[in-house]
């Protein structure tokens, strides 16, 4: 019943309640704050090493194994569109990570990348995991504006196993934001309201991605490259280095082995 409905709707319509419930799986997860002051830190690694293992599989799986075959039927080489699209998706976040003020959970003020800004804390740390949130907001976006495109090589499971995926891995980034600033002296419902505040942007990404996708179907195996390249630069330049600050690389390796096999099980099942 649902899904008979779900799949009539716009594929924008689609991609803005796919990326509202990732939004709430972030919302779930910064939740926590209302139940613990501390997380255990090998806990949190893992969770993180499985958030990255999750985009890993989807990049791969659900944008840029896409991207290849779509190209291939436009008469393209496959893998120009596919390497284009994915190092400017990289370059792209670069520029963000770059300029736009954040700090990471666990450094100091001081240690605040992008330019420099007197923002409270507490901004900054939202900002932090609103850069993870961008590209996969992005993904989820062009992923349903693939299949409202009608291109044989997308479909709507696909799609929907792409938004389950970004928001379980959703939830420890939420908890990554609210309970260290609950642990700074904030209180529970502050914590919990900059938690949740970091998935605002996927709703955004998600429609402007579909929107994109739609508007200027040639692009479409580039913007799932440029998706997937994005969400690769956040793994090696965020992810996987915070999962192992504290010394926890085995168990955040394990995490992330449980997340690209979660991931990838989700897309072939489903998709």
């Amino acid at each position: 019943m649902f899904l008979e409905w779900f799949q009539g709707l716009n594929p924008v319509m689609q991609a803005l309640l796919a990326t509202i419930f990732t939004w709430l799986l972030t919302a779930l997860g910064a939740g926590v704050v209302f139940f613990f002051k501390e997380v255990n830190r090998k806990f949190l690694d893992g969770m993180l090493g499985f958030a990255a293992g999750v985009m890993i599989a989807a990049s791969f799986w659900s944008l840029l194994a896409p991207a290849i075959e779509m190209s291939e039927n436009l008469g393209v080489p496959g893998w120009i569109p596919a390497v284009v699209g994915f190092l400017l998706g990289g370059v792209f976040l670069r520029a963000v990570d770059r300029y736009l003020p954040h700090l990471h959970p666990g450094l100091a003020k001081g240690k605040a990348e992008g330019i420099k800004t007197s923002w409270e804390r507490s901004v900054l740390l939202v900002l932090a995991v609103t850069l993870h949130n961008i590209p996969e907001g992005l993904a989820v976006g062009v992923a349903f504006g693939a299949v409202g495109a009608n291109l044989p090589s997308a479909s709507l499971a696909g799609a929907i196993a792409l938004a389950i995926g970004i928001g379980i891995q959703n939830f420890p980034e939420g908890t990554a934001v609210s309970v260290p600033l609950r642990r700074e002296g904030l209180s529970p419902m502050k914590s919990f309201m900059y938690g949740q505040a970091s998935g605002i942007v996927e709703p955004i990404a998600g429609v402007l991605g579909a929107a994109a996708v739609l508007l200027m179907r040639p692009i479409l195996p580039y913007a799932l490259a440029f998706a997937a390249g994005a969400m690769i630069f956040v793994v090696g330049e965020e992810l996987i280095p915070e999962s192992h600050q504290e010394g926890n690389s085995h168990i955040a390796t394990a995490g992330l082995m449980l997340g690209f096999a979660v991931m990838m099980s989700l897309d072939v099942a489903l998709g």
